[in-house]
């Protein structure tokens, strides 16, 4: 794992989204497609406007995933991460993408999984664009989290912290209203991603960034997992960074 903290929030997004369209292009390169998951949340805000910009990328021959979504909230819902997704990253892009794999978790949500882990096994993932939640999350394996099934997509339960933090953005009116349940692509899922760009900003993520990088490698930190990822690289901002001891 490689940490990167860059001087201000616009230019880590800058960074990660350069570095992340180069792994891209290179894919393309090397088989003439390429297979990426795209994180959502406010930390993804200035990263994606930076990625949808990125030249000499064929969107048309990219395959993309959608790394969770909550149960049983419509896609016309704000806080919908399938319309997120259509707002800030597909249909921005100068080209339309190969194919777009959302998670509806509306109704059948068990079934839901099924048929993306199917999709997902036959798409080696070649960059997965993801954050890290105030809790330390991944997606929304919530500690503790599981690190052992092979299972690509999961129905989790989420925490308190995970539930605060989506109210604390702005996406639900009250904390009753967030969902206690959500599709989540499983850990080892996302550490089968041949690169990682791990994009977070802010200072209210610095605790849990601190633990990620610093800490042990345990499921009550889900994101320290990615110490022992060979590809994996986390942009920060300084508020981000400064409960580092190497900043």
């Amino acid at each position: 794992m490689k940490v990167v903290t860059s001087d201000s929030k616009a230019a880590m997004a800058r960074k990660a989204a350069v570095d992340g369209a180069e792994l891209i292009r290179a894919a393309l390169r090397a088989r003439g497609e390429a297979n990426i998951i795209v994180a959502t949340g406010a930390s993804q805000f200035e990263m994606l406007e930076e990625l949808v910009r990125a030249e000499g990328v064929a969107w048309s021959r990219v395959t993309a995933f959608h790394l969770d979504e909550y149960v049983a909230v419509p896609i016309s819902h704000p806080a919908s991460f399938r319309l997120y997704l259509w707002r800030r990253f597909v249909s921005k892009l100068p080209l339309p993408l190969r194919t777009f794999h959302y998670i509806n978790a509306e109704t059948d949500w068990e079934g839901e999984c099924h048929r993306l882990d199917a999709i997902i096994r036959e798409h080696p993932i070649d960059v997965a664009f993801i954050g890290i939640g105030e809790n330390g999350h991944l997606a929304f394996n919530d500690p503790p989290a599981d690190f052992e099934t092979e299972k690509p997509y999961l129905v989790v339960n989420l925490d308190e912290a995970c539930r605060r933090q989506q109210h604390g953005e702005g996406w639900f009116a009250t904390l009753a209203d967030v969902p206690t349940r959500a599709v989540s692509m499983s850990i080892r899922q996302i550490m089968k991603s041949k690169a990682i760009v791990c994009t977070v900003p802010d200072h209210r993520k610095a605790t849990a960034v601190k633990h990620a990088v610093e800490g042990l490698v345990t499921p009550l930190v889900p994101a320290s997992i990615l110490q022992e990822h060979g590809q994996a690289t986390i942009y920060l901002d300084p508020p981000a960074a400064t409960m580092l001891k190497q900043k």
